[in-house]
């Protein structure tokens, strides 16, 4: 019996509808492990964006199945879907998409499920290193910074499954290894898996596994 935290299998993604329809994913399965670490590349176009909303429960497959530990994730609500109780699934963008009114603290403490973990905001904040930045508001804050109260808001939720769609695509490449350093070291201290979506071979090259995807298909592993 499968073991994998999140699979998709065969999932095909159409756009749009008659001579206006794109494809942007072909047939595509994929497992994803406890706390594993995946790296899927490609070019603007090849399709992992997708692979990761439809890993995430954003997108909901055209054809084909996504499961959540053997569950098939259309059975369930769609709050559960977009990452509630049912789906542990957190999120870091290319952009920090900090809520621009709100402090790092409160951009934290916003995204906490209930008594999801036993840190609080300032835990969390103290663990990425900003402890001296709750009361900022994102417009003070660097990009580095905005992306590592990013990260704080998503361990906010424990995720299971952590989702990077092109996490250090703003950042400049000192500050991108920070991020990714940090990345790193809270996967391992939570153990949760990571599925990071990337163009770039030094991001892909951290991850266990890297699936190559180009036009909607997986072309290599």
């Amino acid at each position: 019996m499968s073991t994998a935290l999140a699979s998709c299998r065969d999932v095909v993604v159409d756009y749009g509808s008659g001579s206006a329809r794109v494809r942007a994913l072909a047939g595509v399965s994929l497992d994803v492990e406890p706390g594993g670490r995946v790296a899927l590349r490609g070019r603007s176009g090849s399709g992992k964006t997708t692979l990761m909303h439809v890993l995430g429960g954003l997108v909901r497959p055209s054809l084909g199945t996504v499961e959540w530990k053997r569950s098939e994730a259309s059975s369930l609500d769609e709050t559960a879907r977009a990452g509630g109780s049912a789906r542990p699934i957190a999120f870091v963008f290319q952009g920090s998409n900090l809520l621009p009114t709100l402090t790092a603290y409160e951009n934290v403490a916003f995204a906490a499920r209930g008594d999801a973990t036993p840190l609080g905001p300032e835990d969390l904040l103290a663990l990425v290193g900003l402890a001296d930045k709750a009361d900022s508001l994102p417009s003070e804050l660097s990009g580095g910074e905005a992306q590592r109260v990013a990260i704080a808001r998503a361990l906010a939720q424990r995720p299971e499954l952590l989702l990077c769609d092109e996490p250090t695509g703003q950042l400049d490449t000192e500050t991108g290894e920070r991020v990714l350093d940090l990345l790193d070291a809270v996967q391992r201290e939570f153990g949760f898996a990571v599925v990071t979506a990337t163009h770039d071979e030094g991001v892909a090259g951290r991850a266990e596994r890297v699936v190559e995807l180009e036009g909607g298909l997986v072309v290599g592993e």
